[in-house]
């Protein structure tokens, strides 16, 4: 299962610490209350076009889950099981943002449904094209369904490298993909840290274990 993971998201990570912290965090879910699910966020307004939030600026109107998926038990319960991940990820590692995201059929298409997160306010959608992934690392992990590392962001971009920037804060960032038990490229994870070279291979590891468990619980 790990081996499984790291081999088709082309990561390099110490399998005896993803599993360590596997069985850790199996053991939080069991013993933890469920938090109470969040069918509604505050998203930043969006500037010309729909491509870049304006940070800092808020919609007035919160964003609803339930107007792209069903809101009954089975989908509250599933919901709360992914914010109890987000929770732990947070508790465990310190970082500043981290978020939960699932490929959804949209009137618009394809996208990345944001269904959990910890952090300031962020774009609750990702159009899953090829034209968006040009300047987004979210879109370019879920369709290339290979992680990305970023511990210096300005270098990164200054490389030319792909990247959607929501907070100007942000330092590091890791975009893994999340795969079904067919190792289809469901969704993806976004961790953000406002610290250059925060992912080490301990946080890598944690997050990596999130990754596997997560597919269970997506809606």
């Amino acid at each position: 299962m790990i081996s499984s993971y790291l081999t088709q998201a082309q990561l390099r990570v110490n399998a005896n610490l993803i599993s360590a912290e596997l069985e850790k965090l199996e053991h939080y879910l069991a013993h933890t209350s469920l938090p109470e699910t969040r069918w509604q966020y505050q998203i930043p307004e969006l500037g010309e076009g729909g491509a870049c939030s304006l940070f800092g600026y808020l919609q007035d109107e919160p964003f609803n889950l339930a107007d792209f998926i069903n809101n009954n038990s089975n989908t509250n319960s599933k919901l709360a099981q992914l914010q109890s991940i987000v929770n732990y990820v947070h508790a465990q590692t310190g970082v500043d943002w981290y978020g939960i995201y699932q490929s959804t059929d949209t009137d618009e298409g394809k996208q990345l449904l944001k269904l959990a997160y910890h952090g300031v306010p962020s774009r609750p959608l990702f159009p899953l094209t090829e034209a968006f992934a040009a300047g987004s690392n979210n879109v370019q992990v879920a369709l290339s369904q290979k992680g990305r590392i970023i511990n210096n962001v300005e270098k990164y971009l200054a490389q030319g490298g792909e990247y959607y920037t929501c907070d100007p804060k942000v330092k590091s960032e890791v975009c893994l993909p999340l795969f079904n038990a067919q190792n289809e490229c469901v969704g993806i994870i976004d961790a953000e840290a406002f610290d250059n070279d925060f992912f080490d291979d301990k946080v890598l590891a944690i997050l990596i274990a999130c990754c596997i468990k997560i597919p269970h619980s997506l809606v």
